[in-house]
């Protein structure tokens, strides 16, 4: 190791110390000083003692480096004990936190730097946000901590053992990515959730649209339609939460296809973004009238729920073999059919599919015509949705900001396309 990166890697292994040390002492600035067992100067130099430890232990061996470290642990923890003795706080975390921060810094020097940053920066995050952490586990009920356990139990217990290949006579289905699929659109859905969760009903319509667009905005369209019919004073907030609803999906839809194909999402990306700002518009200017305050919010199903994900699941399984069948019997057609029918619901299932089968068996172009056609009638549907369980004082805004976003794309589809 040349002498210019060795000492890069110790100035990074002080530099996870005072990340650390900046949030511990930050946290216990109201203690008077030297009563703390740790603080600032002492987790930067924890970084740096684990960095040195780390350059010693490359010389002397990896035993160097545990013997180091239990030494390191046994004189943190006696002094932490201490403290605790005196202020009877049992809590472990400064312990744990100069152990890991010990372990990062000689990371650093002896592996990879990127990881090392990394871990610093997620540890910092979870000692900065303790409240906020423990208000959140606070607010959930057993059966969603229930339901998290369980859909993570059959994640890593379940997707180990799933063929990791196509297994229809189409090329259209890979149960372990089927499955995987399920799991990360129902995480982000259960991210909204907890939004929803943490912050309270008190942040209004517009988060519980937020929330409510992430897991289905088909769902939460006819949610607040149906809240506008009995609160049509609050007809503008309620539609203004269903258009945002529609730009969360839309933005949903991107970011998927993002994740999955990138060349896809350059043929969508753009028509996505054109309809969505015209949704937002809608949205900010039917959420800024005059409107009555407090309408009952409604409840956001737990996005987690063993049987939600498995609809989920099923639903993608659906629509890619259909749109396998269709590819290989009808041709581009067939795909858009496909695409249409299962718009009226939902865009997500058209949206995976198209995005797999994309550039492997089926044109770029018409997988991008299939995810817009998706888009486009499900936003259609949930306009007449709207109309149609929340009055005239709901469809009519909802109705013709739709129209107006299908518009924009429309038009941004061909200038660009």
């Amino acid at each position: 190791m040349e002498q210019s990166e060795l000492f890069s890697r110790l100035g990074v292994a002080l530099a996870i110390g005072l990340l650390v040390g900046l949030e511990r002492g930050w946290s216990k600035r109201e203690e008077e000083d030297r009563s703390r067992a740790a603080g600032f100067r002492t987790f930067a130099l924890s970084g740096l003692l684990g960095g040195v430890a780390g350059l010693l232990a490359a010389k002397a061996g990896g035993v160097f480096l545990g013997f180091a470290f239990v030494a390191y642990t046994a004189a943190f923890a006696a002094f932490h004990w201490l403290e605790a003795k005196t202020d009877k706080d049992v809590s472990a975390t400064s312990v744990i936190a100069g152990m890991l921060t010990f372990l990062l810094g000689a990371l650093a020097v002896l592996g990879d730097i990127g990881v090392a940053v990394a871990g610093a920066v997620t540890m910092t995050g979870l000692l900065a946000f303790r409240e906020q952490l423990h208000r959140w586990v606070e607010t959930l009920s057993w059966a969603e901590i229930n339901s998290v356990l369980i859909l993570l139990a059959m994640s890593f217990l379940l997707l180990p053992l799933l063929p990791n290949r196509t297994i229809d006579p189409w090329g259209a289905i890979n149960p372990y990515e089927v499955w995987l699929l399920t799991i990360l659109i129902a995480a982000v859905s259960f991210a909204g959730y907890v939004a929803v969760k943490v912050f309270g009903d008190r942040m209004g319509i517009m988060l519980a649209a937020v929330a409510g667009g992430l897991a289905s905005s088909t769902a939460t369209t006819l949610a607040l339609a149906r809240l506008g019919r009995e609160h049509p004073a609050s007809a503008g907030l309620l539609s203004a939460g269903i258009l945002l609803a529609g730009l969360v999906m839309m933005a949903r839809v991107a970011a998927v296809t993002l994740l999955l194909n990138g060349a896809l999402a350059g043929r969508v990306g753009l028509p996505l973004l054109a309809a969505a700002v015209v949704l937002g518009l809608g949205a900010v200017l039917l959420a800024r009238g005059k409107h009555e305050t407090g309408p009952p919010l409604p409840a956001i199903a737990n996005p987690l729920a063993i049987g939600t994900a498995l609809k989920l699941g099923g639903v993608i399984v659906v629509v890619m073999l259909a749109a396998g069948f269709l590819r290989s019997t009808v041709g581009a057609s067939g795909v858009l059919l496909v695409a249409a029918i299962s718009g009226i619901l939902d865009a997500d299932a058209i949206t995976i599919s198209m995005a797999r089968q994309a550039g492997s068996g089926l044109a770029i172009e018409v997988a991008a015509q299939a995810i817009l056609v998706g888009v486009t009638v499900n936003t259609l549907a949930k306009a007449v949705m709207a109309a149609s369980a929340g009055g005239k004082a709901i469809g009519v805004p909802v109705a013709i900001t739709s129209l107006a976003a299908l518009a924009a794309g429309c038009v941004t589809l061909a200038l660009t396309g």
